[in-house]
């Protein structure tokens, strides 16, 4: 509207213009006339100024989505701290968290590249790339919101089965007989379920076939503008399948996580987007803290 301003000065000046074809004017005796002013296109003026001076519409800009500047791809160090009446174990998972906007949610996609395990015992267990590689939770979105001025986000447990097929993985129960049918082999290694291998001493190595239902969350801050730090809460069930030797086909142990948040980090560092496993292989070291050990 401040632009209609500068024109209230001639559109005042309208009126005048109007009214008798002729003005009479004293000269003398006799009354002389003056010529009359071209008529003003009011109609045209008023129009023309409108169409110039009509402000355009306005669109509120969308609000900012919390947590924009998580998109991105992130590398990923866990550690979940088990223990039972026997043994005490670590296991140390890597692999990418990749965030994006999704109708105005922050979307975390997870994938995972390799894994190690450590046991208060003098064995050794381990995992294949292809068995870690085989744990494909769904996209989430996360809960995003800010803490005493610090950016948190909270991803809440996706129940994803590996060397399993679960209809309802959210729902469904793991079954306990190890001839399930829905049982496959997700490491492709030609055994059931997915195959954790154990070494004793180099004389009594073997393998324990599972299956499992992974069940983790996780809460984190951004502690830096590129590092996330925070704990993993894990709820995962185990079925025992079999073993490539009855000395090693034991029962399913009473697995619980320590209760110690401390003991189960988790820790994301943004990466560029063409970082894949092998990377983060060769940049593990120079990235994440040094491989713990049960200390408890």
């Amino acid at each position: 509207m401040r632009r209609l301003l500068p024109l209230l000065p001639f559109a005042m000046l309208l009126p005048a213009c109007g009214g008798d074809a002729s003005v009479p004017v004293q000269a003398g005796p006799a009354a002389t006339t003056v010529a009359e002013s071209p008529p003003v296109d009011t109609t045209t003026t008023t129009a023309a100024s409108v169409t110039s001076t009509t402000d355009a519409p306005t669109t509120a800009a969308p609000a900012p989505v919390v947590g924009a500047e998580l998109v991105g791809r992130w590398a990923h160090y866990d550690v979940v701290a088990y223990e039972d009446g026997d043994l005490k174990t670590l296991i140390i998972s890597y692999g990418f968290n990749d965030f994006s906007e999704v109708d105005g949610a922050i979307v975390d996609t997870a994938e995972f590249c390799f894994s190690e395990q450590r046991t208060d015992q003098p064995i050794e267990t381990s995992l294949s790339d292809a068995a870690t590689q085989a744990i494909k939770p769904p996209p989430t979105p996360v809960e995003v919101d800010v803490v005493d001025g610090t950016l948190r986000i909270r991803r809440p447990a996706t129940p994803t089965p590996v060397g399993i097929r679960l209809g309802d993985p959210a729902n469904e129960s793991l079954p306990t007989d190890p001839n399930d049918p829905r049982i496959v082999d997700d490491d492709g290694d030609g055994n059931p379920g997915i195959t954790v291998t154990i070494e004793v001493t180099e004389d009594l190595t073997g393998e324990l076939y599972i299956a499992r239902r992974e069940i983790f969350a996780y809460e984190a801050f951004l502690t830096e503008p590129d590092v996330l730090t925070g704990t993993v809460t894990d709820d995962s069930e185990q079925l025992v399948i079999g073993a490539s030797d009855p000395i090693f086909a034991t029962s399913d142990a009473d697995w619980a996580q320590h209760p110690d948040p401390a003991k189960s980090p988790i820790i994301l560092k943004r990466v560029e987007p063409d970082w894949d496993c092998e990377r983060l292989a060769a940049e593990r070291d120079a990235r994440f803290p040094p491989t713990p050990d049960v200390d408890w």
